[in-house]
């Protein structure tokens, strides 16, 4: 496993399955964690707009990953955002999701299959054999029929039964398919991963997610041919990045006096894409981390942006810091730039409702969100901006992505301003989201920066406007 210039390739590899739960997502953290403890740098990367897995790929990574969404980003986005990140690894992991030729269309062109393409990049496929033989032969010569311009270069079974069935299937890929078999993981008695929601739970909320990981790296060092893998991901050609989108990213605000916009990151509140820091970094923001949990008041901001989480897990903590809230309220009543997403938005509502039990929260919003047991809104969203707000042109389209077991009711329907027609998804009441209140928008929708380019200039400019505001400190902000 030799160090490669990078300039002239940028080694990579996909982990695919054929369905959810194959088992690639413990294997793609083993992977990392095996070649990172060898000294390599691994850049990780999360097909679909998961915000958990990729969570889980960062700290196994101890570096971000980002996401690569071919329904949110176009083809010259996601080459450009998996070429910048990708840059001084050694090689560079995209775990898919879901199945590798599933997508939202009959064509496929949201599939993993389909990102592998674009990015010109071997596939790995995760093989579940669970009470199977030689017929996984035929799914896998299916695969390579189904689209011949995809490079399945190996495959690794999973569940493996015993000795008996590894051999047969292994024999039988390789005769018939022609490919190697680099790796076979027995039936595991144990899964140290808890899981929640169809997903893993958050890495944050487990105490034992070191010792989890651990594990998924002795399963990969004991049963993976690692040099195999190693080589397949660097038998591949270069990739360029396009040169229109290059010149749109080169270009910025600069401004010397920067504004500080923060954002909520703790227990509760961590679901960002990097790339939406990025670019209000990149802008000239001077981001500042805030803790709604252990914070007395909102600092000094010109801004505030709120993500998505799991605010149900920590209600009672959120509502014990009335201090922290009640400064919140008042900063969104006299102006402060606010943006928030899912999460977010119940944690600025009135109260939230958990098991029966009601917590308050900011009451910066007139709704009640109650956590229900099933998901109300889940997948990806389309929306149409149709009335004035302080972050998107009216007809503006969006596309985003939604994932609550929330409901929200609004508590009084005078002076709610919903600024989002939903032609795609759920938001709150099925037809409407993104509730607006002065220079505050709460939606449950998650916003991709690197597919709405317009989203952190807009934030930037409105947050930078409030510090220029020289009638600021007269309105008690």
């Amino acid at each position: 496993m030799d160090r490669l210039d990078l300039g002239k390739n940028t080694p990579r590899i996909v982990l695919a399955g054929l369905r959810g739960g194959s088992g690639k997502t413990f294997l793609t953290l083993g992977l990392i964690s095996v070649w990172r403890e060898k000294g390599f740098k691994i850049s990780p990367f999360k097909k679909g707009p998961d915000f958990i897995d990729a969570g889980w790929l960062a700290f196994a990574a101890t570096r971000p990953c980002y996401n690569l969404d071919p329904f949110l980003m176009n083809e010259e986005q996601i080459i450009e955002a998996f070429l910048s990140h990708s840059t001084h690894a050694d090689l560079s992991l995209i775990e898919g999701n879901r199945g590798l030729y599933d997508s939202l269309d009959l064509d496929g062109l949201y599939s993993t299959a389909e990102l592998a393409k674009l990015l010109k990049t071997p596939v790995l496929i995760v093989l579940d054999v669970t009470m199977a033989t030689r017929t996984m032969a035929a799914v896998i010569k299916g695969c390579q029929a189904f689209d011949p311009d995809l490079d399945i270069a190996a495959v690794i079974l999973n569940r493996v039964a015993g000795s008996r069935q590894e051999t047969l299937i292994s024999d039988a890929i390789e005769k018939y398919c022609g490919k190697p078999v680099v790796g076979s993981i027995p039936k595991l008695k144990r899964n140290p991963f808890p899981e929640r929601h169809m997903g893993l739970v958050p890495f944050q909320e487990t105490r034992k997610s070191e010792k989890a990981i651990a594990w998924a790296k002795r399963v990969v060092e004991e049963n993976l041919d690692l040099d195999t893998i190693w080589g397949l991901a660097h038998d591949v050609g270069p990739l360029e990045r396009g040169n229109h989108y290059q010149e749109e990213r080169t270009s910025s605000i600069a401004n010397a006096d920067s504004p500080r916009i923060g954002f909520i990151r703790d227990s509760s509140f961590w679901f960002y894409y990097p790339e939406n820091l990025d670019q209000l970094k990149s802008l000239g923001a001077d981001l500042v981390e805030v803790n709604s949990i252990t914070e007395r008041e909102l600092p000094d901001l010109d801004a505030l942006y709120i993500g998505g989480g799991f605010p149900e897990t920590q209600a009672k903590a959120l509502a014990d810091n009335k201090r922290f809230r009640d400064s919140l309220k008042k900063k969104i009543e006299v102006g402060l730039p606010a943006y928030a997403e899912c999460g977010g938005l119940l944690y600025l509502g009135e109260s939230l409702i958990v098991d029966g039990k009601t917590y308050p929260m900011v009451g910066a919003l007139p709704l009640r969100s109650v956590l229900g047991k099933k998901p109300q809104g889940h997948g990806y969203t389309i929306l149409e901006a149709t009335r004035k707000n302080p972050y998107y042109q009216v007809g503006e389209v969006l596309r985003g992505h939604e994932f609550h077991y929330s409901k929200a009711v609004i508590t009084r329907e005078e002076g709610v301003n919903f600024v989002f027609k939903v032609t795609r998804g759920y938001g709150v009441d099925g037809r409407r989201d993104g509730l607006c209140k002065k220079n505050l928008l709460a939606t449950y929708t998650h916003i991709h920066a690197a597919g709405n380019t317009g989203w952190a200039k807009s934030f930037f400019g409105a947050a930078l406007a409030y510090r220029q505001d020289e009638d600021r400190v007269s309105k008690g902000g």
